[in-house]
């Protein structure tokens, strides 16, 4: 045998020997006390966290904050009514609507060229069983715009009492938008509903 060919044999059993070793070593329990067995369950149950991480950071990701996340949360969990922080019971069998079937969304858009910010809201009926609702009222504060607002979509009655629509039905699946004018965006949210 040529002195070239031992060498490579050698340097072929000591490559496998440097690899082989820790993992017989995890498998018999001689790397720390724990088995193979059990650094498999540890690194499963992190994936197992992990994925559970990603699958919530992933829904995060279409939400504007964490207590916006939290209020999604409550509310699909325990009939949570965002934005009122008041409990609303599940839906009574037959009973055709309720305040959550009422979803708002308000954002920011494009300032007034005297620089007072806007704000665009979409008002929508999301009934699930297919009724139109009336009489849509909202808790809004001293909602005030710069901006003239159609005052048969959308005006304050009173303090914390705005009329959406007028009082007349937002047919299901309609949504009513509107823009307003304000240094601040106001927080709204469902106060009363009548279902037709």
């Amino acid at each position: 045998m040529e002195p070239h060919s031992v060498r490579r044999i050698v340097v072929v059993f000591v490559t496998l020997s440097f690899f082989s070793l820790p993992l017989l070593a995890v498998s018999t329990g001689l790397g720390g006390g724990t088995t193979l067995k059990g650094t498999m369950a540890s690194i499963s149950s992190r994936a197992v966290e992990e994925g559970t991480k990603k699958l919530h950071s992933s829904h995060r990701k279409l939400l504007t904050s964490e207590r916006e996340f939290d209020l999604v949360l409550k509310r699909k969990d325990s009939g949570f009514c965002a934005g009122s922080g008041k409990m609303e019971p599940n839906r009574i069998w037959g009973e055709k609507c309720s305040k959550s079937d009422i979803v708002i969304n308000q954002g920011p858009t494009a300032p007034l060229p005297s620089g007072i910010p806007t704000y665009t809201v979409e008002i929508m009926n999301m009934c699930v069983s297919g009724c139109d609702i009336s009489g849509i009222h909202l808790r809004c504060g001293w909602f005030s715009s710069a901006r003239l607002i159609n005052p048969k979509v959308f005006k304050r009655l009173r303090y914390n009492d705005c009329l959406v629509n007028d009082g007349r039905p937002l047919i299901n699946g309609a949504t009513i938008s509107f823009q307003y004018a304000n240094t601040f965006l106001y927080p709204l949210s469902v106060s009363s509903v009548i279902c037709v």
